[in-house]
């Protein structure tokens, strides 16, 4: 899938992929990749910015975690980001029933 397609709703995908609890940036690359089917393959280089903006506005919150002898920086959801996610998620479920019904329209309106 192309990178282009992710454009858009890169926050509201590492939102959902912290809301069962927090993680390290590789593990949230892993994540993403696992319930996409591998279809989504995420950089460091999109991630770890997105991630620094995401804590900026206070939709995520960050500490260092020892995990065995490496000490990596985890991320977690505030109750603002959960808010946020429960927005992404109405908003990708208004725009794919508008885009299916013109794509779709034997399918129904939106």
């Amino acid at each position: 899938m192309r990178v282009d397609a992710v454009r858009g709703h890169l926050d509201g995908l590492l939102l959902a992929v912290l809301e069962h609890g927090p993680l390290h940036g590789y593990a949230i690359i892993t994540e993403v990749q696992q319930r996409s089917g591998g279809s989504l393959e995420l950089r460091t280089g999109t991630i770890y910015p997105a991630l620094n903006r995401l804590e900026r506005l206070g939709l995520l919150r960050s500490s260092w975690e020892s995990i065995g002898e490496r000490r990596r920086r985890c991320y977690r959801l505030t109750d603002a980001g959960r808010g946020n996610l429960a927005k992404a998620r109405t908003a990708w479920d208004e725009f794919t029933a508008t885009i299916g019904a013109v794509l779709n329209p034997s399918r129904g309106t939106a």
